[in-house]
């Protein structure tokens, strides 16, 4: 076996396929391996040794080593193919492990493709030496591609599938909005405005608190762009999805209300210890606080990291009262105990249930039993109250059915016929009445009628 020309055939391979040179050093050894393995037999321990410098092989059979004339013979005549085979699934492997390390670095970010076939919904996207699929949960509701389209989306997992690699993208992660920021936005790429936080719900509508180290830069205004141009450019990409651009605090009392935007907010009560946030606004912001199916208060509190409740001072005196008047029945639960947790923000047995007993100790001054008693009391009234509410459902939802089956099954009923004497009798009793109120004789009016009937 020549050396410079093995030399040359791992620099080759190295330099087309991207596969580092010791890994195609170790697969020429191992396909010498295998083929003298298959000549000499399984029984004898034989070594396999390829000179890095000079590319000459060195085989040994238990610790003798074979002459080069010899190992030639045998690998020229006997066992090319099967070290031929060897190195071909080597190499494949390695090409493998090589593209899944490359896009593996990359995930989250970015990449372009062509659409080259549709299958049962999904895209196939050739992404130059590779190819992505783009299943339909990840694409933009309301999107559709026809082969040829060019396509953007973030590389979402990388994963080996036997002997190839399988590229998972994605158009609807929160990450691929941000790095169309990027693209889109110079001071964001330059990290000059930082994107703190995302939400999203794509095709719908997303939510992005930014910062900016430099106070003299509006960083809503630099996303936004001159009349809209650099957000238009991240809209147009997204399916024409709103963007809710919001300006970052680290309070939470500032930051609650950007988020909520565009509704304005009356006050912010925080609940730390259930890591909750109650927003109060006025009845004619409570909708548009609370969005479309929620929306946006759905948003707004993955954009925070706290659970958002938007109530009107109204609603939430009578949630109070009766919170309080709920937990002084609990036991060991005073009336002073009862205030302390709702001034914590717990308003339900549910949120009782899910206290921690230190932190109830310390604020009652409780044993461990009254604790474990008290938030016991509170999981079984949950509990009974969830089903409650459940079994109240179902029942209403009964009653629609079979009211809306009754309707259907029982149209009203047609009115009787009358005989046409008893009509005539009633029209000239109804005539006769009304001409005696006037002054007129009955005789005459009932004669009156008749012939009025009979005509």
């Amino acid at each position: 076996m020549n050396g410079p020309e093995l030399l040359r055939i791992v620099d080759a391979i190295h330099r087309d396929k991207s596969i580092d040179k010791e890994i195609v050093f170790e697969g020429i050894e191992q396909a010498i391996l295998s083929a003298a393995r298959k000549h000499f037999g399984e029984d004898h321990e034989i070594e396999v040794r390829v000179d890095r410098g000079h590319g000459n092989p060195t085989v040994k059979m238990d610790g003798n080593e074979i002459e080069p004339d010899a190992l030639g013979d045998l690998l020229g005549r006997i066992s090319a193919q099967t070290a031929k085979q060897v190195m071909i699934q080597k190499i494949r492997e390695a090409e493998r492990d090589s593209l899944f390390d490359e896009y593996t670095e990359i995930r989250n970010q970015i990449v372009s493709g062509t659409v080259t076939k549709i299958e049962g919904g999904a895209a196939i996207i050739s992404l130059g030496k590779s190819e992505g699929l783009l299943p339909r949960g990840e694409q933009i509701p309301g999107e559709s591609y026809r082969i040829g389209d060019r396509v953007r989306a973030t590389v979402l997992e990388v994963r080996k599938s036997g002997s190839r690699v399988k590229i998972i993208l994605s158009r609807t992660h929160v990450e691929f909005v941000r790095r169309l920021f990027e693209l889109e936005i110079p001071e964001v790429s330059e990290r000059v405005i930082e994107v703190r936080s995302l939400a999203r719900e794509a095709g719908y509508r997303s939510k992005v608190a930014v910062s900016c180290i430099d106070n003299n830069i509006d960083a809503v205004g630099a996303c936004v762009g001159v009349r809209g141009a650099r957000i238009k450019n991240i809209t147009g990409e997204l399916g024409d999805e709103k963007i809710d651009i919001v300006r970052w605090n680290d309070s939470l009392q500032v930051l609650v209300p950007n988020a909520l935007q565009p509704a304005e907010v009356e006050d912010v009560i925080l609940c730390p210890m259930l890591g909750r946030v109650i927003v109060l606004v006025r009845d004619d912001q409570l909708s548009l606080a609370i969005g479309k199916r929620g929306q946006n208060v759905r948003l707004a509190s993955k954009l925070v990291g706290w659970d958002i409740e938007v109530m009107t001072q109204e609603e939430l005196d009578e949630q109070l009262s009766r919170a309080v008047q709920a937990f002084s029945e609990v036991p060991s639960c005073n009336a002073e105990l009862a205030e302390n947790l709702v001034a914590q923000g717990f308003l339900s047995f549910d949120d009782l249930s899910i206290i921690e007993p230190d932190q109830l100790a310390e604020m009652g001054g409780l044993t461990e039993e009254q604790c474990d008693s008290i938030v016991g009391f509170a999981e079984r009234e949950s509990v009974r109250l969830e089903a409650e509410q459940r079994q109240r459902r179902a029942t209403e939802r009964t009653q629609s059915m079979v009211g809306g089956a009754s309707r259907v099954a029982s149209p009203v009923p047609a009115p009787t016929p009358v005989p046409v004497a008893e009509a005539v009798a009633e029209v000239v009793e109804s005539v006769a009445s009304d001409v005696v109120a006037v002054g007129i004789e009955a005789s005459e009016a009932v004669e009156a009628a008749e012939v009025s009937a009979s005509n």
